[in-house]
């Protein structure tokens, strides 16, 4: 099979106004002057809103923590008592709400925002852990080098979805294409991707370092604990009632959570370059996008749809992102991508480096 960049460019969708205050033209001597300037001036826009509260934090704890209880329970109680299915299914949405949420309370903890003493964080970050199933040590880890490398092509490393280039795809044999194809399906990606995070690859990340010895403990902690209370609540409630419950709840927040990870970095108008030329504060405000959903989307979601500003400056709280997004008008000039416009994201497979843009497949008119 003979492929152009011209087919794949055939599947692409129009253009998208790029964000302008990061890509305004500028003389070529100056463009990283000119954009570390711009990053340090919204960055310190977002300064003042860096600034963890304990009450919020506190507060946002005891309106999460035990609805979700209250929820997982109800579902438990509909399952031993043969409620209908579709009482059941209309619980599960809240609950895996609510399970994207408390994980984006870990998250905080993760960036040191949502206290500001470190070991609170550290300790409730933990806790919070067994709960996700995501090792909060080993999370933190990989999420760190996501934040340092996103956008950057020359340092595609854990933590982000897997992308390949138009070039390497064209160049790639049968065998790892098809393979790539498979993994950026969407039944891959929101139904076998989450079960694959949350029963091997979090709980026994076989490519994490051995000289991670940390991590690795976070990992160990985290199973012993996940097998303790688990237990627990099947000694009480039996383990086919546990599964019936919880796994459900996983893999549909685990699908959630996965979309709006892409969407956040997967639009037509990415940020993707090479090392030379990659830039922190362009890979967060045209990297990142935001994502414009109703305000009870946002509260479920722990208001990671500001995404770019989180990338711009992590050691903002969740409970202050929307407050930030709104103080300047500069901070609301980015890549916005509504719930329907998101849609389209699912066809962006490939970064074309000469377009500069997503792309999807190459089409298979041409044989060879």
């Amino acid at each position: 099979m003979l492929l152009s960049r011209s087919m794949i460019a055939d599947n692409a969708a129009p253009s998208q106004q790029s964000w302008p205050l990061m890509s305004s033209p500028q003389p070529e001597s100056s463009t990283s002057s000119g954009s570390d300037v711009q990053g340090a001036l919204l960055r310190q826009l977002c300064a003042k809103y860096a600034e963890p509260h304990l009450g919020r934090a506190v507060w946002q704890l005891l309106n999460t923590l035990p609805m979700f209880a209250l929820v997982w329970g109800l579902i438990a109680y509909g399952v031993i008592h043969d409620w209908a299915w579709y009482w059941i299914a209309l619980l599960m949405a809240p609950a895996a709400g609510l399970y994207v949420r408390i994980f984006i309370f870990q998250h905080d903890c993760g960036h040191a925002s949502f206290f500001k003493n470190q070991t609170a964080n550290n300790i409730l970050g933990a806790i919070l852990g067994v709960i996700t199933m995501f090792p909060y040590g080993y999370w933190k880890k990989t999420h760190a080098i996501h934040h340092g490398t996103s956008g950057n092509l020359d340092r595609r490393e854990l933590g982000d979805v897997d992308t390949m280039t138009v070039s390497e795809y064209l160049a790639a044999s049968w065998k790892k294409r098809l393979a790539y194809r498979l993994y950026r399906s969407w039944p891959v990606l929101l139904g076998l991707g989450p079960v694959y995070q949350f029963v091997i690859k979090h709980r026994l990340p076989f490519d994490m370092p051995l000289s991670w010895k940390k991590e690795w403990s976070s990992v160990l902690w985290t199973n012993a604990m996940i097998v303790v209370f688990g237990g627990l609540l099947a000694y009480f409630l039996g383990w086919k009632t546990v599964m019936l419950v919880h796994i459900p709840i996983v893999v549909l927040a685990g699908a959630l959570g996965v979309w709006l990870f892409y969407v956040q970095h997967q639009f037509e108008h990415a940020y993707w370059t090479r090392g030379e030329k990659w830039d922190a504060a362009r890979a967060a405000v045209e990297g990142s996008s935001f994502y414009d959903l109703p305000r009870v989307i946002h509260w479920f979601t722990g208001n990671i749809g500001y995404h770019h500003i989180h990338h711009l400056a992590a050691r903002v709280p969740n409970y202050n992102l929307h407050a930030c997004f709104k103080s300047s008008p500069l901070l609301q000039k980015a890549p916005r991508i509504t719930f329907w416009a998101s849609l389209r994201c699912i066809n962006y497979k490939l970064w074309d480096e000469e377009l500069g843009r997503m792309v999807g497949f190459p089409s298979r008119r041409a044989r060879g």
